[in-house]
């Protein structure tokens, strides 16, 4: 399975679903936006993807973003099917998305993981991400 970067141009209600449905898997509870949407001018975003045939296996967000202290990347939205997790999948559309960073020139990639999902921050750590001290806030608007 090869992991790509969507483009706008390749989004279809079949994807959309399917992105829907895995985002789920992630968390249920929020609402979600169009996948269309996503890929307005305006919003710098890489989106890492693994297709299975015509089954999306996973998928992984960044969005780049500029502020005094450097151009940076955010990851969001990591999730493998819960048919293919423990295969890897996670380390390739990881990967792939420090790779963009690179091309892109980011001064530092940042994400965030609930302190439950040890998997996950297992492979956040192999990459060598490092945990940074500080409070996460949130004002839901």
């Amino acid at each position: 399975m090869k992991v790509s970067i969507l483009k706008a141009s390749e989004v279809n209600e079949n994807l959309s679903k399917q992105v829907k449905a895995l985002f789920g898997e992630l968390n249920s509870e929020i609402n979600q936006i169009d996948l269309a949407t996503l890929f307005n001018p305006k919003n710098d975003i890489v989106f890492a993807y693994c297709m299975d045939g015509e089954k999306l296996a996973g998928m992984a967000l960044m969005c780049n973003y500029t502020v005094i202290s450097g151009y940076k990347g955010w990851v969001e939205d990591v999730v493998v099917d819960h048919n293919y997790r423990g295969k890897g999948l996670g380390r390739k559309l990881m990967n792939r998305l420090l790779e963009e960073g690179k091309k892109k020139g980011l001064s530092e990639i940042l994400l965030f993981s609930n302190e439950k999902r040890q998997a996950a921050i297992s492979l956040y750590k192999s990459l060598d991400f490092k945990q940074k001290h500080s409070g996460l806030y949130i004002l839901k608007m």
